[in-house]
């Protein structure tokens, strides 16, 4: 039997598209192997968000290289992000990768037929779901949209379909995934949203969970927020990734909104859903950011108290309006002290969010086991570890919380697993 090995870096969008490859392949007769040596097909799903990122992808062709000059008859294909409409110039740098597609497509030598979307002959019980491609935000430290294109939406009927099916074959949850999910739809003949979307997608029956990710603060709406507040499968998590708590930052950034903004956006938010949790991205040493204005973010994490902080230091991306004009003129040992300053800040506000936790009772989704626990997450994304006799994997589980930290919790089960609808968001 034929193999195949894909190997995948970056989002999670790259990973539901990996996994969509995976299921186009094995249709066709293929099976999975954990080495590239040891397969008939090689897909690199690649990442160039950041320089790290883009850096392991060409040393990954590298050693690919060396692999196709041994096995000619090995078929080497690259998509993601690396991957644009005009792609003569990697056939010149790359010449040993036979096929180049872009994320999104399902090119004629992959797939059999354009028909319906490859799925998985056995769902996972968490299921990342693209809704939407490309991007028509052209914020100046971003390779999004250059990489990926205009947005584009697929129709709801056929999301609420492959929902279903994924449902039907075990999933329990489902992540909606778009670079701004906030603009789904809007190039769609009947113009439909993100909240009609979850309106459909709440009437699946054994379906659970529904998380959408990620936000953008200029474009999430009240409806939709409201939506999140009245369906019972919409789980009350939002990211909302706000950059900088610097106004000045922000316009340089191109972000679209202000702290003040942001700042109501997220009290409307929490005066809507109550118990929401929130996270948020933030990138220090942004060109030309000082030590006040890196304070600003500070003084904003400091304030709002998100449950998660994703905290990366700025790079330069070749192709981006920030790379080309703005000096990258942060030095690398400020920007690590102040993505230090964020992590252990975050730290600490995790540890009182979470000890505020301690003795309720939460539902938890368990997706597998760890070190001899099980495992799974709450509705607000919360990562809980406890033990029981019996078999929990796929089912929505009560546990008391018996012992919290800032990254995870524990606890004792309640209650059996539960098979059935209900969902403690």
């Amino acid at each position: 039997m034929p193999t195949y090995h894909i190997w995948t870096i970056g989002c999670q969008m790259n990973r539901a598209e990996s996994a969509r490859i995976a299921s186009v392949l094995e249709q066709q007769g293929y099976r999975p192997t954990g080495s590239a040596d040891e397969a008939d097909i090689v897909v690199l799903n690649s990442c160039v968000v950041r320089q790290s990122a883009e850096s392991k992808v060409v040393n990954k062709l590298h050693v690919m290289r060396r692999l196709k000059k041994g096995r000619p008859d090995l078929v080497l294909a690259l998509t993601g992000f690396l991957v644009d409409s005009d792609d003569a110039a990697l056939r010149k740098a790359y010449p040993h990768v036979d096929h180049f597609f872009q994320p999104g497509d399902l090119p004629e030598w992959l797939a059999m037929s354009r028909g319906p979307v490859p799925l998985p002959e056995t769902a996972p019980v968490s299921v990342y779901v693209p809704i939407i491609q490309g991007c028509n935000n052209f914020c100046t430290y971003c390779i999004v949209p250059y990489r990926r294109g205009r947005e584009r939406s697929r129709p709801v009927a056929g999301i609420v379909g492959e929902v279903a099916e994924l449902v039907r074959r075990g999933a329990k949850e489902v992540i909606l995934l778009g670079q701004n999910v906030d603009s789904y739809g809007h190039n769609l003949p009947d113009k439909p949203d993100l909240a009609d979307l979850l309106d459909e997608l709440n009437g699946i029956a054994g379906l659970l969970r529904i998380r959408f990710l990620t936000n953008h603060p200029k474009d999430m709406s009240s409806r939709l927020i409201e939506r999140v507040a009245a369906l019972d499968k919409v789980c009350r998590h939002i990211s909302l990734p706000v950059q900088s708590g610097d106004d000045d930052i922000l316009k340089a950034m191109r972000r679209g909104y202000t702290v003040d903004r942001y700042r109501r956006l997220v009290a409307e938010i929490r005066e809507r859903v109550p118990g929401v949790a929130l996270s948020t991205d933030l990138i220090v040493g942004f060109p030309g950011e000082t030590e006040a204005q890196f304070q600003h973010s500070v003084g904003l994490l400091t304030e709002l108290r998100f449950d998660a902080v994703h905290v990366a230091c700025y790079s330069p991306r070749t192709g981006t309006l920030a790379a080309r004009d703005l000096p990258d003129d942060v030095p690398r040992e400020q920007k690590s002290r102040r993505l230090a300053i964020i992590e252990q800040l975050q730290q600490g506000i995790l540890t009182e969010i979470n000890a505020g936790l301690l003795g309720q009772t939460v539902d938890v989704l368990v997706d597998g086991r760890m070190k001899g626990k099980w495992r799974g997450r709450t509705g607000s994304d919360k990562l809980v570890f406890f033990s029981g006799p019996g078999d929990f994997a796929g089912r929505l589980v009560t546990v008391t919380l018996t012992r919290t930290s800032p990254w995870s919790l524990q606890g004792s089960v309640v209650l059996p697993g539960k098979d059935h609808d209900k969902e403690a968001r």
